[in-house]
């Protein structure tokens, strides 16, 4: 069989279109909106290097759709980075089921003084997530496994907030989240607008795990367009058993 080039000139163009791809959304994700600069203060510059690794290598992974480029900074970065608002000084906060880092690495970028652990099971984003922190010159300790695993919670010191986004219902949230919380802790889920109704299904799950009086807020009012709506619980003492009847 014969080659005329043809193959290799069209690997090329694709190639080149990659690229070019790719340098069009780290333009795009590089300026973020006037918000930013109120919730990141001097280290927009590392906001800025997150949302560009966000629209070139976290899409490349599938972590995030090429649509999500244009709406990264409200819906995604300064969306996360609101919860900073009910999080205390000094506070040690643990992020399970990370994915690209959200919420934790836009919190660890707002707030140095929180020390921030990423828990990941799937070993291609613990991998990325190893290397972003890294890129980003983060103090963040990135743990691959779940939650839920004995081995896990061995490994990981109990915190004082446990963060999610969009990951399970409440009662399963609540079972993951109640044995990394320390006794007076909080478990906060970022969740939608059926938040009210997940605490109505799921209140007394969780109260047998551990999680008690949950409660809806919102956070970045003045921030993003459409505030972030959060699931906050008090971790209350051991778990309740279930009665066997």
């Amino acid at each position: 069989m014969k080659h005329d080039g043809s193959e290799g000139a069209e690997t090329d163009r694709r190639t080149q279109e990659m690229v070019g791809d790719g340098m069009e959304r780290a333009m795009v994700a590089s300026s973020p909106p006037p918000s930013a600069a109120t919730v990141f203060g001097d280290r927009l510059g590392v906001a800025q290097q997150y949302c560009a690794i966000l629209a070139t290598d976290g899409i490349d992974h599938g972590l995030m759709g090429p649509r999500e480029v244009p709406r990264l900074w409200d819906r995604h970065i300064l969306n996360c980075a609101c919860v900073e608002e009910v999080i205390e000084s000094g506070e040690s906060v643990v992020d399970i089921g990370s994915g690209a880092g959200l919420p934790g690495i836009p919190l660890a970028i707002a707030r140095p003084d929180l020390t921030v652990t990423l828990i990941e099971p799937l070993l291609r984003r613990s991998e990325f997530l190893s290397r972003t922190v890294e890129s980003l010159g983060l103090a963040v300790r990135v743990v691959r496994g779940r939650a839920e695993e004995k081995a896990v919670r061995a490994e990981v010191p109990l915190a004082d907030v446990v963060t999610s986004r969009a990951l399970a219902p409440l009662d399963r949230l609540s079972r993951w989240s109640a044995p990394l919380i320390r006794d007076g802790g909080r478990m906060i889920a970022l969740k939608g607008s059926s938040a009210p109704d997940e605490i109505e299904r799921d209140r007394k799950a969780a109260e047998r795990n551990g999680i008690v009086d949950l409660r809806v807020q919102s956070v970045g009012v003045s921030v993003v367009d459409q505030p972030t709506t959060l699931v906050i619980g008090d971790k209350r003492g051991a778990p309740q058993r279930r009665r066997v009847r």
